[in-house]
């Protein structure tokens, strides 16, 4: 998916005509959505509008509101029937509402009771070791996010190593956490633009490389102060970038020679498979992070340890970890979402539910590649397992810098909005595509056949 365009050969885009075509769909949307536009005027409590700010991040004038969701669809207020290819940007990847979790949750929170009492439970032991299985890291704990999963495990890192920095990759993702939010400039790394309230300059908390580029990895571990990498195998948040031969290989052997721990936060990565790209492609990190997809829409995150690493951890006498230096919280490894977790992970993302995501995306990342070649576009196609996005630029990027900069914000925006008008739904922030169990075939073939319209109406 990733040949060479001969640009000579591509077709432009008519900005004039790309920013008429956006005011109609804007206008079908007002007009589609009254209910939706009221509910909005209506949330005059809510900070900008929105219970969470990132969903203010929108083409639309308004977001729509939910009114119902199941398995790969959702309907809205105004009763439109959506084909869901977001899917929570990832949270619902086991897809909306499926019947061993609801049965799980039910049965936890109506029939047994107790969703948060400070007391484990079976479902957490048993959940930890279905996570030990599927990604080789036997050790487990739990959060609420991968957010925390992440927050807590850097605070692991810098612990055990008494080093104060970590090191991630340019435009790599990993929730809010403060020192993940730094990029690479030209003038040298700089805070990530769009970053609210920092505590500290996050330059000197952390370093920052490109992803690929193993050379400036093994320059910036040289300084000897990097706790942690924390990567994604794959980086997802600036569109999909898949890693070279022998990138990966050489992240770990880079981070080994310099005594670094290696994070592999696979958040998003599980798309790759049951295990994430850790299981998928081999990989061997001192810690995963997970969070989102594994509690079939129940909040929860996990973070899980190496054996060596747990040993480490445990045999620190001076780390407080069961009081006020604990990482943990309140709802953390709660009843009710160890309970989602483990309907989810035995009864719904099986090895055989992935298979099937991973097909239809294959289908449908074919599907995408054929538009782009039938209509000569100067675009990308990348698919990580179930997941798949295209790029406004061809060959696909090699880092998250690459990627950035080929955001087309008023063509993106025709896109979404396009499809959305026509009963297909985007996570608002990505041109990503991803699969659950629940998603048909038919559902594949619906949503290219109104890309291929909304590119037509663009490029004639």
């Amino acid at each position: 998916m990733n040949a060479t365009v001969d640009i000579s050969t591509t077709t432009r885009i008519d900005r004039a005509r790309l920013a008429l075509l956006l005011e109609r769909e804007r206008q079908s949307f007002c007009a589609r959505n009254p209910r939706s536009r009221a509910a909005h005027a209506g949330a005059t409590h809510l900070l900008n509008g929105v219970p969470m700010t990132w969903m203010a991040k929108s083409a639309n004038p308004f977001p729509l509101y939910l009114d119902r969701a199941k398995g790969a669809h959702v309907v809205d207020r105004d009763g439109h029937r959506l084909a869901d290819f977001c899917l929570g940007d990832t949270g619902a990847m086991a897809g909306h509402s499926p019947a061993p979790t609801v049965a799980a949750v039910q049965r936890r929170y109506a029939e047994l009771g107790g969703a948060t009492t400070m007391m484990p439970t079976e479902d957490a032991g048993i959940v930890a070791g279905l996570l030990s299985t599927r990604f080789g890291v036997p050790t487990w704990s739990f959060s609420l996010t991968a957010t925390d999963a992440n927050r807590w495990a850097l605070r692991l890192a810098r612990a055990v190593t008494s080093r104060p920095r970590i090191l991630v990759n340019s435009y790599s993702y990993h929730g809010s956490v403060d020192e993940s939010l730094i990029i690479t400039g030209k003038d040298g790394p700089r805070a990530r633009p769009g970053n609210v309230g920092p505590a500290v300059d996050v330059t000197r908390t952390s370093r920052v490389v490109e992803y690929n580029d193993l050379a400036g990895l093994e320059q910036e571990l040289a300084h000897g102060d990097v706790a942690a990498v924390l990567m994604e195998p794959a980086l997802t948040n600036m569109g999909i970038v898949l890693p070279d031969a022998g990138y990966l290989a050489g992240v770990r052997e880079l981070t080994r020679q310099a005594g670094v721990l290696l994070i592999n936060d696979e958040t998003h990565t599980i798309s790759a498979g049951p295990g994430g790209c850790t299981a998928a492609w081999g990989l061997d990190p001192d810690i995963v992070t997970l969070g989102k997809a594994i509690g079939g829409g129940i909040p929860i995150g996990a973070y899980g340890l190496s054996a060596a690493l747990a040993d480490r951890i445990l045999n620190h006498a001076d780390l407080d970890l069961v009081d006020t230096g604990g990482v943990g919280g309140t709802l953390a490894g709660n009843a009710l979402s160890l309970a989602a977790a483990r309907a989810t992970l035995e009864s719904v993302l099986t090895e055989e539910a992935y298979a099937r995501m991973i097909a239809l995306t294959s289908d449908y990342t074919a599907g995408v590649q054929s538009i782009i070649a039938d209509f000569r576009l100067p675009w990308s196609v990348v698919q990580l397992g179930a997941r798949s996005e295209y790029r406004f630029v061809c060959p696909a990027p090699r880092n998250g810098t690459l990627s950035q900069q080929a955001t087309d914000m008023p063509l993106e925006d025709y896109l979404h909005l396009h499809l959305l008008n026509r009963g297909i739904y985007l996570t608002p922030f990505h041109n990503m595509a991803l699969m659950s169990p629940a998603t048909s075939a038919e559902d594949v073939r619906a949503h290219l056949a109104v890309l291929r319209d909304a590119v037509s109406e663009l490029v004639g």
